[in-house]
């Protein structure tokens, strides 16, 4: 029988060190990966923009340049005809390999070709790069968001955050919430009651969690609890884990009304007397309506004393679709760039 190993008595501290370290090893790897491929096919880009410029290329030798490639790198994926014009237009459009003031380099391939080929104006295309870098979307994340133009949506709900949380508390839960929210995916009209809406949220529950955003851990439906011996039932329960609080959701199916702000401040107590652990930040409540009059909002939530925002949902698309370039799209490229990055990790597991 073999004698059981005595380890040293901070082995597993030790391990758990050389874990983070290895791990951090990789991630900047990846990371050196990926900006030598951006500064490579930036300077390819420009050197195709100089000589047609220079010598009149067209598009044929585009295609012979990228047939030549294929040959000299058959392992490299990036080199079709479409990937070509991709680097041209990004050394056209980003001739510092910057996207306003975020560098190029610290986002995938994939994610600077939807930036380019979805977004005309430079302002909002920055906006975007900054926050999937920041947030670190992948590029479904970040597709999804540039369709449902998010940034004309975020931070938009009406709230009292700043009266009742801490300054950064606020700032980030304002930031957090948006309005309005798009359930268009539940495939559901106007006409729908509040508890169909709410099964169609749970049924597609990775969609809805998409949309609310980042942070968003489901805790529960008709969520329980019991106040002097009278049974409540909160419709949906979250835990945010960058606001480090619950989230109680409500949701109405018609016009918001001030009684409602009533309903969910209790809520609102209650999960904080019951739930909310000591080292929780406040209970923060959304009040989720398919319409709502700003000032009447503004007025309900005047002399209420737990932070609540109010947003409008709506179950059918009404923003308008970006305008798309003339450009190929993204989803034209995908199987001919697939596998291009077999050194890099997983970009839509990001």
């Amino acid at each position: 029988m073999l004698a059981q190993l005595t380890l040293p008595t901070d082995y597993g501290h030790w391990l758990k060190s050389l874990k983070s370290r290895i791990s951090t090893a990789r991630q900047r790897a990846a990371l050196t990966v990926n900006q030598e491929l951006i500064q490579l096919y930036h300077s390819i880009g420009k050197d195709i923009l100089q000589r047609q410029a220079n010598e009149g290329w067209g598009a044929k030798v585009i295609e012979r340049l990228s047939r030549d490639l294929g040959e000299a790198f058959p392992d490299m994926k990036g080199f079709s005809t479409r990937n070509l014009k991709y680097m041209k237009f990004f050394a056209e459009t980003c001739p510092n390999s910057e996207i306003g003031q975020q560098a190029a380099a610290q986002l995938p391939w994939f994610h600077i070709v939807s930036l380019l080929t979805k977004i005309d104006d430079p302002i909002v295309r920055e906006w975007y790069a900054e926050h999937a870098v920041a947030e670190g979307w992948s590029r479904p994340t970040l597709d999804s968001h540039i369709r449902s133009q998010f940034h004309l949506r975020r931070g938009n709900a009406i709230n009292n955050f700043e009266r009742h949380l801490p300054a950064p508390q606020a700032k980030l839960a304002m930031a957090v919430l948006k309005d309005p929210y798009l359930f268009d995916f539940i495939g559901l009209g106007d006409e729908a009651h509040e508890n169909d809406i709410e099964n169609a949220l749970i049924r597609h529950i990775m969609r809805f969690l998409l949309e609310l955003g980042a942070g968003f851990a489901f805790l529960g439906r008709q969520f329980r609890i019991e106040v002097g011996g009278d049974e409540f039932f909160i419709d949906l329960l979250f835990y945010h884990t960058r606001l480090k609080c619950h989230v109680v959701v409500e949701l109405k199916a018609g016009e918001f009304k001030p009684e409602h702000t009533g309903k969910i401040n209790f809520y609102l107590a209650a999960v904080d007397a019951q739930i909310k652990a000591a080292d929780d930040k406040p209970t923060i409540g959304l009040l989720l309506c398919k319409k709502k009059n700003h000032l009447v909002a503004e007025y309900a939530l005047s002399g209420i004393e737990k932070p609540i925002g109010i947003s409008e949902y709506q179950l059918l698309r009404a923003l308008p679709k970006p305008l798309d370039t003339s450009l190929p799209s993204i989803e034209e490229i995908e199987a001919e760039l697939k596998g291009y990055a077999s050194g890099l990790p997983d970009d839509d597991s990001a």
